[in-house]
């Protein structure tokens, strides 16, 4: 019943005579007698006046209760007759925007005094918000000048002394409780806002000073402050100063209490923009006269005012948001008591009913938005404690454990996740420790990681080790707050990715990508001094397995495989599967010789004992490469040269192993192979190339043509010259192939331009494309632009396509080959015969030359099969119409036999061995280079031979 009394009854009681007093009591400064008194006006539009004149010019105006200056600063005179009255008489000028007074006795014209805001002589005095003349008795008529600052009204009033005086009293009474009043609330609002740490009531704090500051100009109280009197150089400056910082203080307020409301109307723009402009306002309000700064002021507040009380409403009207609807009331009242002070002016009423004054406004103003702001702490501490309620059912319902722990390691709270992860099933604060479900090694490390960094992260495992766990953790008051998870599934998910990113899925033995990693680890060993050694295992003829028992078979075999070889191997030795039926075995710490012996017993155990599937048997051998590891070699590059050595295994050397140590010839090869990869990748890959030509010459007119193959060589840096085979397959593995090509073509079509008179004999010179240029479609295209700038020689060229190539994407070559021969080059089909569907094909095909593959050629004479499948081909060419080259011809003897069976042209050393460029233009016909003895008395044979045949075809010329 006592708290019921205290809290609720005594405030009410408090209100309600507050109100009665207010209302119905009488009030003690309630003064009387003042009187307004007319006058004549004139405004000074001189440089100076004197009174005299001044005088004589109010006098012919008419009697006026006010004047307004309507912001002018302009001296203004006026002239006025005191009342008669009993008694001691104050002679009152009202108006808070007055700077200065001075007064003259009207018939004599004698100074009475003067004052300004910070001093006064004679009878004249700075009082209240303006200026008092006491003397008595008073002059009948009486002449003053006033100058102003703002939108001042002139007025004089006439107090009985003894009323002014209560009036002045009144004055200070009612400054002082505005200062109190709004102070002591101000004061409290700060405390509050420290306490709580909130930036929105240090704001309220600010502003209500300055609410207070506004009402005591609009009062005229502003010329002091704490019972203090501002210098009155300081007045004007600290008016256009509180005007401007109360409108930011009450913008950022608006803002600041209705932030959602405005974002969500989409009033962002409009609140920015007035941001915007209060910067500017405050440099005018420093720096402008206040005559300009007011009007400036006006239009602005206008603006400002409707678009904030425009959003008002409409807050008001779309959320029923009580912040809203307190602050539109505080508006609401400042405006009316505006309203009221202008209505009080303009129709002489001093207050308007009474009470609706500066001072009610600014307090009733101060409290509603003293409202406003409670509203938004009483939202913010609903919204608080809905925010705890949440966090502290989320901290039961999370599915991760939570904890916190004190510096000795004792939980102090513990949520239920973390009880079923740790099954602690009764949990005491500060009993249950964390060394009962963890190592004491594992608080150590947490213990030190949250003291060093602020957050710790650790992965642990539980004390049994049947568990994993990952903790986050942090510092904070002391105390060590945490998360736990358990990571034993996901452990177990990563640990089988992680076996299957690196291991072979069949045989479980590491990928390519496994043994990779553990190459990379194991060549940190090389830099110290440590052997390590690399197999490339290759099993031989397996995929007749596949082919005919299936592939579960065939899989069967490959897990046995791998068995196999692991019984012949040591800890740290690895295998690894890199193909089909294709193992890499990395050896670290391994010497050769070692090696060797354990290759060696891998290849017997591959191969000596059958491998049982069910109720089969089979017999797999294996070829083994070996070699010595060299610091520094990249995997991909030793898993080449072992794959090398396997291939050299797979012949019969070695009885299934090859060992390559280091120094073989092998490392140099390879070596060479990737120099020339790396020099054919630079910009200037073709600066190092050259060509050469081997002659073709003709069998049925030997001495009648000149026609040759153009061959590819590349110059070494110490002048050897390296033949085009090891030039073209490093081409094509650096992807460079198109680039060689397209320089072959350009400068073969540029010499033969160039020596196109002395090529007259030359029926058509021979070039090789590689398979890897013919399906790029930019060197295509090239192709065709570079044939179109050497057109008129063009018809000369015959591009050599290998047969295997034309035969990958029959549609690709054939639209190829009819384009190059609209330009009227030739085309063949090289190593014709080497292919398995060639004659199905070569219909399809519109080819004008076979050249015979040289294996057919070489010892033709000591195998008489081979003379039968050129003798098939020459006749398939001539029902065709197409002709045929023989290439590698050796010796006389052969040439003898190509003629006979009736091939068109011969290559080879027997002719000529490939030859500088200038030596073509040098001779007339290819048969010109021929030194054999031998092979020239063919050549007469051939000569002879055809000599009846021309001899009979000029014949029947002559006939016709």
């Amino acid at each position: 019943m006592l708290k019921v009394f205290a809290y609720y009854l005594i405030p009410l009681g408090i209100g309600l005579v507050s109100l009665i007093a207010l209302f119905f009591w009488q009030n003690q400064y309630r003064t009387v007698g003042d009187v307004p008194l007319s006058m004549l006006v004139t405004v000074q539009k001189e440089a100076s006046l004197a009174p005299g004149a001044a005088l004589a010019r109010a006098e012919t105006g008419s009697l006026v209760t006010g004047h307004d200056t309507h912001l002018s600063e302009a001296p203004v005179w006026f002239a006025f007759e005191p009342m008669p009255r009993a008694g001691s008489q104050v002679v009152e000028f009202p108006s808070r925007h007055a700077q200065d007074v001075a007064c003259w006795d009207a018939g004599s014209l004698a100074p009475l005094g003067t004052a300004t805001r910070g001093a006064g002589t004679g009878f004249i005095e700075a009082s209240k918000a303006g200026f008092a003349l006491k003397l008595a008795p008073l002059p009948s008529s009486l002449l003053c000048r006033a100058t102003f600052a703002g939108p001042a009204r002139l007025s004089v009033l006439q107090w009985p002394s003894d009323q002014y005086a209560l009036s002045v009293e009144q004055y200070h009474r009612k400054s002082g409780l505005l200062d109190g009043g709004m102070v002591v609330l101000a004061l409290f609002i700060l405390i509050t806002a420290l306490i709580n740490r909130q930036a929105l009531y240090v704001l309220f704090a600010g502003w209500l000073i300055l609410n207070l500051r506004v009402g005591a100009l609009s009062a005229g109280w502003d010329i002091q402050w704490l019972g203090q009197t501002l210098p009155s150089d300081w007045l004007l400056r600290s008016r256009s100063l509180t005007i401007t910082l109360y409108g930011i203080a009450t913008l950022t307020l608006y803002q600041a209490l209705l932030r959602e409301n405005i974002a969500a109307m989409r009033y962002v723009l409009p609140m920015r923009i007035m941001q915007w402009l209060c910067l500017p306002m405050l440099a005018a309000a420093m720096f402008l006269p206040y005559g300009m700064y007011l009007p400036l002021l006006w239009g602005i507040t206008v603006c400002c005012f409707s678009v904030m009380t425009v959003g008002l409403f409409k807050i008001i009207a779309e959320s029923r948001n009580r912040v809203a609807s307190w602050f539109a009331a505080s508006f609401a009242v400042s405006f009316l008591a505006t309203i009221a002070e202008v209505a009080s002016a303009a129709l002489g009423m001093r207050e308007l009913l009474g009470f609706i004054n500066s001072v009610t406004a600014a307090l009733a103003s101060s409290l509603l938005a003293a409202l406003a702001v409670a509203e938004q702490m009483r939202t913010e501490t609903e919204q608080r404690e809905e925010a705890q309620q949440e966090l502290a059912h989320a901290y039961q319902a999370m599915p991760v454990g939570l904890f916190t722990l004190d510096m000795y390691g004792h939980f102090l709270s513990v949520n239920p996740a973390l009880q079923k992860m740790l099954g602690i099933t009764s949990f005491v604060a500060g009993r249950t420790a964390w060394r009962q479900f963890f190592t004491e090694s594992t608080w150590t490390e947490l213990h030190e990681q949250v003291h060093a960094r602020a957050e710790a992260e650790m992965e642990l495992t539980s004390r049994d080790g049947t568990q994993r766990f990952l903790v986050s953790a942090t510092l904070a008051r002391a105390r060590i707050e945490g998360v736990l998870q358990d990571t034993t599934e996901k452990y177990k998910a990563t640990a089988q990715l992680q076996f299957m990113a690196n291991n072979d899925p069949l045989t479980k033995v590491y990928n390519r990508r496994g043994i990779e990693r553990e190459f990379a680890q194991a060549a940190g060993g090389l830099a110290a001094g440590k052997p390590m050694a690399l197999a490339y295992v290759d099993l031989d003829r397996f995929k007749l397995i596949n082919d005919l028992f299936g592939h579960a078979a065939g899989d069967e075999v490959l897990k046995q495989v791998c068995e196999r070889m692991a019984t012949m191997l040591a800890g740290g030795q690895q295998i690894g599967r890199v193909g089909g039926d294709e193992f890499v075995v990395l050896m670290p710490e391994t010497a050769i010789p070692l090696a060797s012996i354990i290759c060696r017993g891998i290849v017997d155990r591959l191969g000596n004992t059958p491998y049982r599937v069910g109720d089969k048997a089979f017999h797999v051998r294996g070829s083994v490469g070996l070699i010595e590891v060299t610091p520094g070699i990249e995997m991909k590059d030793a898993v080449s040269t072992a794959d090398r050595a396997c291939r050299e295994a797979k012949t019969g050397a070695g009885e299934g192993l090859v060992v390559y140590e280091r120094g073989a010839e092998a490392f140099r090869q390879r070596a060479a192979e990737l120099d020339m990869v790396a020099r054919l990748s630079a910009t200037d890959a073709t600066d190092c190339l050259l060509l050469e030509m081997q002659p073709i010459m003709s069998l049925k007119h030997p001495h009648e043509s000149l026609n040759f193959e153009v061959l590819l060589r590349m110059r070494e840096p110490d002048g050897r010259i390296v033949p085009a085979g090891a030039v073209i397959s490093a081409a094509e593995k650096s992807g460079r192939a198109s680039v060689i090509d397209r320089w072959v073509l350009s400068t073969t079509l540029a010499w033969i331009a160039q020596h196109a008179d002395q090529l007259v004999n030359t029926r058509f010179v021979c070039m090789n494309l590689s398979g890897a240029s013919l399906n790029d479609e930019r060197f295509v295209q090239d192709t065709f632009d570079i044939l179109g700038r050497y057109v008129h020689v063009a018809s000369r060229l015959c591009l050599e396509i290998t047969e295997s190539v034309a035969l990958h994407d029959l549609d690709n070559t054939r639209r190829f080959i009819d384009q190059v021969r609209s330009f009227g080059v030739k085309v063949a089909l090289d190593d014709f015969g080497a292919g398995y569907t060639s004659f199905s094909y070569l219909k399809e095909l519109p080819a004008d030359v076979l050249k015979i593959d040289g294996n057919f050629i070489v010892n033709i004479n000591a195998h008489p099969a081979n003379v039968a499948i050129v003798e098939a081909i020459v006749s398939l060419a001539v029902n065709l119409g197409m002709k045929t080259i023989a290439e590698w011809a050796e010796d006389a003897a052969t040439v003898q036999t190509l003629s006979e069976i009736g091939v068109d042209y011969v290559q080879g050393w027997a002719v000529a061995r490939s030859l500088p460029p200038e030596r073509m233009l040098e001779a007339r016909s290819s048969a010109d280079f021929i030194t054999d003895p031998e092979l020239l008395d063919v050549l007469k044979v051939i000569n002879a031979q055809s000599a009846p045949l021309l001899a009979g075809v000029m014949r029947m010329q002559d006939l016709h």
